[in-house]
């Protein structure tokens, strides 16, 4: 599902795909320095203290969220600034892009990268040594969270829409919103491996924030059934 998106919305547009990629470099600097932080916090503490381990690693989850949504900030200003200069240099004054499209693209982008990463963790995974539910554990791992991974990328998405449309109206706590969401859906993954205790919760999230994020771009019930009945 990941990929139709940018196959049928993003890839025959040229400057929609400089966007993704703007958003996909902007997530890899905030793991860039959350994985700093984190190899720090490691290096500087008891390796032996297992009760202090947890925490830090609870730590570093919340502290990347936190990082992710300050450098997804970050990129709305420059693109607002780059909304500027489109519409100095176009011809009729008008930007050949909107906020709202380039929140979608840019939320993608954040969600791609993201997907992309899980993916390589999972295949290190794989290769061993092991055999995932020998201990009686779930042997369900590589589903789940080849599902957890979808859910993260749609969720990016509508983060990004949510986001931007709160930084544009200046309706600050429509970015608390997300950034409460995002660090819900970090903190469900503690339930695992009870992967019912994260998948449930995370597609439901994923649920209202893709209905608020349709609202908002102006969709409406009405659009919805059109689409589904293949009506102008």
């Amino acid at each position: 599902p990941a990929l139709g998106l940018f196959l049928f919305t993003i890839v025959r547009d040229p400057l929609r795909i400089i966007i993704l990629i703007a958003g996909a470099f902007f997530w890899l600097v905030s793991l860039l320095l959350s994985s700093l932080i984190w190899f720090i916090a490691i290096k500087s503490s008891d390796s032996r203290d297992e009760l202090l381990q947890k925490g830090l690693l609870i730590f570093g989850v919340m502290f990347s969220v936190l990082l992710q949504e300050a450098f997804r900030f970050l990129y709305y200003k420059l693109l607002r600034k780059a909304i500027e200069g489109l519409v100095a240099l176009s011809e009729d004054g008008s930007s050949p892009i909107s906020i709202q499209q380039m929140a979608y693209v840019a939320g993608v982008g954040f969600g791609l990268m993201s997907g992309a990463f899980s993916m390589i963790n999972l295949l290190a995974d794989a290769l061993g040594p092991g055999t995932v539910g020998i201990h009686g554990d779930s042997q369900l791992y590589f589903l789940t969270s080849a599902f957890m991974t979808m859910v993260l990328i749609f969720l990016h998405t509508f983060w990004a829409i949510l986001f931007f449309h709160g930084c544009e109206h200046r309706r600050w706590w429509e970015i608390t919103v997300v950034v409460v969401m995002h660090l819900a859906v970090s903190g469900s993954t503690f339930c695992n491996p009870l992967y019912m205790g994260s998948l449930v919760p995370s597609y439901l999230l994923m649920a209202t924030a893709a209905t608020w994020a349709y609202l908002l771009s102006g969709g409406s019930a009405q659009n919805l059934r059109c689409f589904l009945l293949c009506k102008s």
